[in-house]
């Protein structure tokens, strides 16, 4: 068992009896009441979707699911098409990919793990880090170079990310996909 500040987005846990996709979780800690985790979820089976509140040290059963290596390969209306190395094709819609959609661009290369329940895929999650171009950016304010100070700046696919000061358009940079944070600046690849 695990607690609900333990969960993550694209995990699942059992819930009632019934398999549920963290979508998105959310700690909050006010002054006075105690801590609260928001979570969006939605149900495998039916695919019905809900947002709810747990109390930090609220119980959840995990639930271990089956990856299978896949590759992005396309995009059609709402649908994101991923491939595994036998070149089987799993369909999933936006809702599905909601908390890692931000980044998945066209013609990425890196390989992302199809997540199944009963045989069904229910989500992909992508590495850990990622390898993105700033397409967009204001330019750096004179002062303060010591790498703290952040600003905005837009990826290729519209996603804005906050990077240091320092960084430029054109720029490749490392993104953390679990917290959407800018880690540093990156080697375009190859």
């Amino acid at each position: 068992m695990k607690t609900a500040q333990e969960m993550r987005p694209n995990s699942v846990a059992l819930i009632d009896g019934q398999p549920w996709l963290i979508q998105k979780a959310e700690f909050t800690k006010s002054g006075r009441n105690s801590a609260i985790v928001k979570m969006k979820l939605k149900n495998l089976l039916t695919g019905s979707s809900t947002e709810t509140v747990y109390k930090v040290d609220d119980k959840m059963e995990p639930v271990i699911l089956e990856r299978i290596d896949v590759t992005y390969s396309y995009a059609s209306d709402s649908l994101y098409v991923f491939m595994d190395e036998e070149f089987n094709q799993y369909e999933l819609n936006a809702e599905d990919l909601e908390s890692v959609l931000p980044y998945i661009v066209d013609g990425m290369t890196e390989t992302c793990a199809a997540v199944f329940f009963e045989g069904k895929v229910i989500s992909v999650d992508l590495p850990t880090i990622i390898v993105r171009q700033i397409t967009y950016t204001e330019g750096s304010a004179r002062g303060d170079t010591t790498g703290k100070v952040m600003k905005p700046a837009q990826l290729a696919n519209g996603t804005e990310v906050k990077v240091a000061d320092f960084c430029e358009i054109d720029d490749w940079i490392e993104i953390d996909t679990r917290t959407g944070e800018y880690k540093s600046r990156a080697k375009a690849p190859v």
